[in-house]
């Protein structure tokens, strides 16, 4: 176990190495930080850490940089998350509340959370088993011609156009809206099938050609969207953050969507702000990376995960300050909606 000076050390390593890149030396660091001791004590406590594999020298006569981990003593350590300033929040707040559906939602949170953080963001749709429905709305369009549209109760909205129908009418579509929102409301879509099983055999013979129509359609919907979903932005910040290698095998990692599919089912409690360093990832492509992660959701149901991927070398309390927060406001905007 490290002692407070010791720790105090570390964090400034960590600290200083994040905002310049380069290798920390006692000196300097006797220099930029009020320590209380002087260069040749710290120098001490550099070897000390050395030894017990939390900073490395690169090269010879050149300072240190922090190893995993180091990072991880650090992130475990950190008394305060940073905050985000009134602006930012009020920023994060109006951007996102101008957003008029889920997939709207989604494509504002990957770019804010790329702005914000200057990683590579990833947003996961909300699982398919944590959705119910809210509403299904049958619109008439034309005598052969129904637009169905399933709403969900995390926003999720799927319309489809049903052509080719025998005459439908007011009254046929709207007694099948009835008894299908009777039927399926307040389920959760991996229900669905088992809830309208007998429907068509409780509607009147002549409106039973119709309700299988649309009852196809809904089915297939939820077929196709049964794959987890996940967004990625930001790739470009990569560029900038300084990978002296394996930027290829990142690349090429975060180009899989079953890759970051596991990286998000891998972040633990859903509840928690999660962060994994280095070769904490299971990934080999992504062991020179760290991922910060938050679940968002409605109330205290999470519904599916949020992040940022970027190096080891990141500013980690304002990385995870911004994470939880857009995953709060995400949150609130899901419940409001």
């Amino acid at each position: 176990m490290l002692d407070d000076r010791k720790l105090a050390v570390l964090r400034a390593i960590v600290e200083d190495y994040v905002s310049t890149n380069e290798p920390v030396g006692s000196k300097a660091l006797a220099d930029r930080h009020s320590l209380g001791v002087s260069p040749a004590t710290i120098r001490n406590d550099m070897v000390a850490l050395e030894e017990e594999g939390y900073i490395t020298q690169p090269h010879t006569s050149a300072g240190r940089v922090p190893t995993d981990k180091g990072y991880r003593l650090f992130v475990d350590r950190l008394s305060t998350v940073k905050p985000l300033s009134q602006a930012e929040r009020r920023a994060i707040e109006t951007f996102l509340s101008g957003a008029v559906d889920l997939d709207e939602i989604i494509a504002r949170t990957v770019r804010l959370l790329a702005q914000l953080t200057r990683q590579v963001a990833i947003v996961q749709y909300p699982s398919l088993t944590r959705s119910a429905v809210q509403h299904v709305e049958l619109v008439p369009l034309s005598p052969h011609r129904v637009m169905m549209v399933l709403i969900t109760d995390t926003g999720r909205v799927e319309q489809k156009v049903i052509d080719g129908l025998d005459r439908v009418t007011e009254a046929s579509v709207g007694d099948l809206r009835a008894a299908l929102n009777q039927a399926v409301a307040g389920k959760w879509l991996n229900e669905v099938p088992s809830a309208v099983s007998d429907l068509p055999a409780r509607l009147p013979a002549e409106e039973r050609p119709l309700a299988a129509s649309v009852l196809s359609v809904l089915l297939e919907s939820l077929v196709e969207r049964h794959e987890e979903r996940v967004v990625l932005g930001g790739t470009a910040n990569l560029a900038g953050m300084g990978f002296s290698a394996g930027l290829r095998d990142v690349l090429e990692a975060l180009e899989e969507n079953v890759v970051l599919i596991r990286l998000l089912g891998e972040a633990g409690d859903p509840s928690m702000l999660s962060v994994r360093i280095g070769a904490e990832n299971s990934h080999e492509g992504l062991q020179t990376t760290s991922i910060v992660t938050a679940g968002y959701g409605i109330g205290d149901q999470s519904l599916a995960k949020l992040g940022v991927v970027g190096p080891t070398r990141m500013d980690y309390p304002g990385t995870m300050g911004a994470v939880r927060a857009v995953a709060r406001y995400v949150g609130q905007i899901l419940a409001g909606q």
